[in-house]
């Protein structure tokens, strides 16, 4: 039943499905949101895909690369935020416009609660709502954070390369061209899970650190453990829109209704 099921991944400046476009995965050039908020670039890496668009690249580069050959998938950014952030007010995580207590697996409750104790203390959410949700604080969800400099008002078109634009390297954790500097003046970490770990310690901390207007940020979210290919199959006869981190929505649709739309086609 697998095969009647392709899965989709769309981005888009808001919830709002009609504002998203097809998401290129496991493609070197990322696909670009721009809002009143931030200007994002947005690459969606899947090991084994086997969605849409037709003929995408079924593997990156990216898993090659040896902090990530056991990972399924990545989603990695960069962005620039058009007003100044709190620290303390930039979540990262997932949430759905629809129940899904019929989905839960047994033992879900459990699971979460060793995920809080050994990774993430900070995740807060809950997922029997009728609108569930997931999140934890971005400065200790986020796996990879790169702090870059200040570009002001320019926009990402006006200092991303076209190499960066097709860069395969994954985002590493530190910071280039005075965004080091930064996370030194406030000690945090250089070290990804030391970072992590450092801004659970209290909101002090969180409080110090400000996501600001015009300055450059990379960020990669990442794991082992959600395989995708799984998901649809599991998909048999029905089909969901989950949103996961950064607002990307996954879609399964039945491939024998399908009705290619103009960038699903090579």
């Amino acid at each position: 039943m697998a095969d009647r099921y392709l899965l989709r991944v769309t981005a888009g400046p808001s919830y709002d499905p009609t504002s998203h476009k097809t998401v290129a995965v496991n493609s070197t050039s990322p696909s670009i949101i721009r809002s009143p908020l931030c200007d994002a670039n947005i690459s969606v890496r899947v090991q084994n895909y086997r969605g849409l668009p037709r003929h995408s690249p079924s593997t990156s580069s990216y898993f090659s690369n040896p902090p990530h050959t056991y990972d399924q998938y990545s989603i990695a950014f960069t962005f620039v935020p058009k007003r100044t952030i709190s620290g303390e007010s930039l979540v990262f995580g997932n949430d759905f416009d629809h129940s899904i207590r019929d989905r839960i697996p047994p033992g879900f409750n459990a699971a979460l609660g060793i995920v809080k104790w050994a990774i993430d203390p900070g995740l807060d959410g809950d997922v029997y709502a009728d609108k569930p949700y997931l999140y934890g604080n971005a400065l200790s969800s986020i796996n990879v954070l790169s702090v870059g400099p200040k570009i002001g008002e320019k926009g990402l078109d006006s200092v991303v390369s076209v190499e960066d634009r097709q860069e395969e390297e994954p985002v590493t954790e530190g910071g280039f061209e005075g965004g080091q500097e930064l996370r030194e003046n406030l000690n945090i970490p250089d070290n990804a899970a030391a970072r992590q770990k450092w801004f659970l310690g209290g909101h002090d901390r969180l409080r110090n650190w400000q996501w600001e207007q015009g300055r450059i940020y990379k960020a990669d979210f990442f794991n082992p453990y959600l395989d995708f290919n799984e998901q649809v199959e599991e998909e048999e006869a029905r089909s969901s829109q989950p949103i996961l981190p950064d607002g990307t929505k996954l879609t399964t649709e039945p491939d024998k209704t399908f009705e290619p739309q103009e960038d699903d086609v090579d």
